[in-house]
């Protein structure tokens, strides 16, 4: 078979069975949907198909899902056997979070001879980063996610009046590392202080950056429809980590004082790398508000140039001067009204940032570089057969994985006996990521 390539796409990606990321799989199944190619998607959660090393695929798609926090984390050695022998395949790599392990980063791209970047980078940054540290031959500006079909039916299906929703502002975020920038602050600084600002103003809120009230799944569409507005800020990072050398001297300083701010730990060493690179960008929950009807709130960035203030957002500064008269433009229902209104036209109805129109430009590069979608139904099902073989297998051996994470009878006494083995494994896995971040990566 591999004498005659699939003339396909074979679409790595990484997702555990527990968890429920609807932008992700959005962002995964627009492929299969959309595209003019066909398209085979493997989880790299069930293991290496037995089959897969007797195909070539002309396109090898990899997935941003793949490279979480240690670069090679979720690709295992006869995935990375498998991408480095299929030479002619035409291989794409989708990069989120790009700030950190930079030059692990760049080796994979060089020494696995990927074709073409998917970058979060703006265009005036392809020759500080990628151009400078790889030979990819093309680069190519993304933004982290679209609109789906999903979306639009299930907003029209939730969306609620106005004047019966239960809250007027909401809002969730996490604490990010210190080592990420003032920009990355903002996601924090903007609950804590509007919410400090909002005393006394008479607001419903439900803002929180508490890690136990995080909101899934349904439950956070149902969140959503009950905002009349949302808090916001631009996606990203302000301090983009090429050498390792913030996050190591971060880290070095956190041991050695864990009580330190970050204003004390910005003001020793983060100022210097603050904003070399810009890493900003419109987040798929500005989507989400535009379907949802919902007013949005956000601290003023460029959003990626697809928002603009007061036809999008209601602007606000970053140091709050101008708070009064957020709440007064909120508390205008005109005003809500005009901005929800253009927001949905724009971002939702006009179907610019739809995922068939991504899609359409993904395809337009495959063609571009000669590739045709053309193949047979009969090759389609005979690949699909071949890669289906000994999946049953896989999906058992996940399933025993995925038990662990789900309460059931019992299942401490099963378990316990195992903790010292994952434990071992969890150190094994540890010291090689420590020794690669050890490994010089100069350029």
């Amino acid at each position: 078979m591999k004498n005659n390539p699939v003339n396909g796409i074979l679409l790595l990606y990484h997702h555990r069975l527990w968890e429920n990321a609807p932008t992700f799989t959005e962002h995964v199944g627009a492929f299969a949907k959309h595209s003019r190619f066909k398209v085979w998607t493997v989880n790299t959660e069930l293991g290496f198909p037995p089959e897969l090393n007797s195909l070539q695929f002309r396109i090898i798609l990899l997935h941003y899902s793949l490279f979480v926090r240690w670069f090679y984390y979720q690709l295992n050695k006869r995935f990375l056997n498998y991408i480095a022998q299929n030479d002619n395949s035409y291989k794409i790599a989708f990069f989120q979070d790009e700030y950190q392990f930079c030059q692990h980063r760049f080796d994979f791209l060089n020494n696995y001879n990927i074709d073409c970047v998917y970058t979060l980078l703006e265009e005036d940054y392809f020759d500080a980063v990628y151009n400078r540290y790889t030979h990819v031959p093309k680069i190519v500006y993304t933004i982290p996610g679209y609109v789906s079909d999903e979306l639009i039916k299930l907003a029209k299906n939730l969306e609620k009046p106005d004047d019966q929703r239960k809250i007027d502002i909401g809002y969730r975020a996490r604490p990010v590392d210190y080592f990420m920038g003032r920009g990355a602050q903002e996601k924090t600084e903007i609950a804590k202080r509007f919410s400090e600002f909002s005393r006394g103003s008479g607001l419903l809120l439900d803002i929180s950056t508490d890690e136990s009230k995080r909101i899934y799944g349904p439950a956070w569409y149902e969140f959503l429809a009950d905002c009349r507005a949302v808090l916001g800020v631009e996606s990203g990072v302000s301090i983009f980590d090429l050498t390792g050398e913030v996050q190591d001297s971060c880290e070095t300083l956190l041991a050695k004082n864990p009580l330190i701010n970050f204003e004390e730990i910005s003001k020793k060493i983060l100022h210097r790398w603050e904003d070399n690179i810009y890493y900003r960008t419109i987040s798929p929950r500005h989507f989400e508000a535009a379907a949802f009807r919902i007013c949005q709130i956000l601290f003023e960035g460029r959003y990626s140039g697809i928002m603009q203030p007061m036809v999008h957002y209601i602007p606000l500064k970053k140091d709050f001067s101008n708070f009064d008269e957020v709440i007064r433009l909120f508390k205008d229902v005109t005003v809500r009204k005009q901005l929800t209104d253009n927001a949905y036209r724009d971002l939702i109805a006009a179907g610019k940032y739809s995922y068939k129109t991504f899609i359409d430009s993904f395809d337009r590069l495959l063609l571009d570089t000669g590739i045709t979608p053309l193949i047979g139904e009969e090759e389609i099902a005979t690949i699909s057969e071949t890669l289906g073989a000994g999946q049953t297998a896989s999906g058992f051996r996940s399933f025993i994985k995925m038990i662990r994470y789900y309460p059931f009878p019992g299942k401490a006494l099963l378990t316990r006996p195992l903790k010292p083995f994952v434990e071992k494994y969890r150190r094994y896995r540890q010291s090689i990521f420590d020794r690669h971040k050890q490994t010089d990566h100069t350029a």
